[in-house]
């Protein structure tokens, strides 16, 4: 049992709640406040994982908007590559009324079998709190810093 303890499928929270691309996301605020939880995993339709969404991610009093830079030129506007398409994707964020519009596609994850200090150094290098933990490409569970905390202080 001390050697399960050691891995991600030993410290988990089994079957996490997930969220959908289309909940809206004051659905998705409303079940993080309940469950008294930080982030969840997104899956499509078939299960499969296609995002995260955290706190951060929802508070949108924390998005900052920077108007896209650009050059007045000739009675017209040039704006300067990138910052026009930055600026519409953080405006979808900050009033963005489904999760697929606030969540972080590009997670970042763990396979049940990683062992308690490759996710604690996970973790700290990728400035995360919280991983899912996959298992034949399905998410199984999820690891957050305090599983990590708890898992340290039996050892």
């Amino acid at each position: 049992m001390a050697e399960l303890r050691k891995t991600a499928k030993g410290i988990m929270t089994k079957n996490p709640i997930t969220f959908t691309p289309t909940m809206s996301v004051k659905e998705a605020a409303k079940i993080l406040a309940e469950k008294d939880i930080g982030g969840a995993p997104v899956l499509d339709k078939d299960g499969r994982l296609v995002g995260i969404v955290t706190e951060s991610d929802l508070i949108i009093q924390d998005v900052r908007l920077h108007f896209p830079t650009y050059i007045e030129l000739l009675d017209g506007y040039l704006f300067l590559p990138g910052s026009l398409e930055y600026f519409e994707e953080e405006f979808k964020k900050a009033i963005g009324a489904e999760v697929a519009d606030v969540m972080t596609m590009e997670v970042i994850t763990v396979d049940e079998n990683a062992s308690v200090e490759d996710i604690a150094t996970l973790m700290v290098e990728e400035d995360i709190s919280r991983v899912p933990v996959m298992s034949d490409d399905k998410v199984v569970g999820i690891v957050t810093k305090g599983d990590l905390v708890r898992a340290i202080s039996r050892s």
